[in-house]
């Protein structure tokens, strides 16, 4: 590749959002055909010469935010399509977000978040350690044969779970947006024009997209935790993977860094595993969704030059409009192909 891009994404329903270092841009097929857009400004905690920005801390700090981010574009996303969220808050979640001062929507996005990880905490890490338990727990094997056992067992796990889903019609259609993503970031670092056409040209597997990061957390707390060793009780070795999940997570972060940012024998190998998983946890795109996946990458890299070029198509189709002849209808609009933009502060 030429140039490595700042932006980072992730596929969402029926679309794609693009992060860049000062905002979150999002763009979204709807019913219509038209494509929606919404960013919103935010940099990232993680700043260069600050304690959050140290190595190992911005991993962990860029995991939370990506977590909570990718919750959040979600929703937005299907509020976007026109999908309304009829559930009604609970009173504890009306008056905990009275107490915080934040709003509804916020107690309850924080709410998904916790459940999320918990969720992930009970999946590859809570079940892989009883499972190891009851294999291993009595045996002579050992201890840090046990680890890796234990390590292998969440391994297991986790591809399991990617194969599940890709099994999931809906989630196959997100798939689909993920290659989207991955084709037009490729294609910006090839310094190609950004088209459809162009894109699509490009593979859909990228050495930093979040297969890989996930597929690294895995991989290096087999390593990991095979040093700190193997403790016969459960819950001491449950509280000791809990506590240096951290670490784990923030040492993740900085091997894909490097597997990105460097092209050789050893990086190729470090990223070989998580760029086969991409085979499942991407599917090649349509040309409609990469157009999709354009619009969100440019609103994220230039959100004003975007208003500014949304402007001047406006303009040029009310003028085009005004030219016609009493009655008649915009080709465009007949064929229902109309782009709808909208953005937030």
């Amino acid at each position: 590749m030429s140039k490595v891009c700042t932006v980072g994404g992730q596929a969402v329903m029926e679309g794609v959002m693009m992060k860049s270092p000062t905002g979150i841009a999002m763009a979204v097929r709807k019913p219509d055909g038209t494509i929606a857009t919404q960013y919103k400004p935010q940099k990232s905690r993680a700043q260069k010469g600050t304690f959050l920005g140290l190595p190992i801390v911005r991993g962990v700090v860029t995991f939370v935010e990506s977590l909570s981010v990718g919750m959040g574009t979600l929703t937005e996303s299907a509020k976007l399509i026109g999908e309304e969220i009829d559930e009604e808050p609970t009173k504890f979640e009306k008056w905990l977000a009275e107490k915080l001062g934040k709003s509804v929507e916020s107690v309850i996005m924080g709410f998904a978040v916790i459940l999320a990880v918990c969720l992930a905490v009970g999946l590859f890490f809570v079940l892989p350690t009883l499972i190891s338990s009851l294999l291993l727990g009595a045996s002579e094997v050992a201890s840090v044969w046990k680890s890796l056992t234990e390590g292998l067992v969440r391994l297991l796990i986790f591809l399991g779970y990617i194969l599940l889903c890709s099994r999931v019609q809906d989630v196959r259609r997100v798939f689909m947006y993920h290659g989207a993503e991955h084709k037009t970031i490729a294609c910006y670092e090839a310094e190609e024009p950004l088209t459809p056409e162009n894109a699509m040209k490009h593979s859909r597997l990228h050495p930093r997209c979040g297969t890989n990061y996930l597929f690294l957390v895995m991989a290096v707390s087999i390593l990991f935790f095979a040093v700190v060793g193997w403790n016969s009780n459960f819950f001491v070795r449950l509280a000791t993977r809990l506590v240096f999940l951290p670490v784990v997570a923030g040492l993740s972060y900085e091997v894909l860094r490097f597997a990105a940012k460097h092209d050789n024998l050893l990086t190729r190998i470090i990223r070989a595993p998580g760029m086969g998983l991409q085979y499942i946890t991407t599917k090649e795109p349509t040309p409609d969704m990469i157009e999709v996946a354009i619009t969100a990458f440019e609103l994220a890299m230039d959100p004003e030059g975007f208003a500014a070029k949304q402007a001047e198509k406006t303009e040029a189709a009310a003028a085009e409009t005004a030219a016609k002849p009493a009655g008649a209808e915009p080709e465009e609009a007949a064929a229902g192909q109309v782009e709808e933009t909208k953005a937030s502060d």
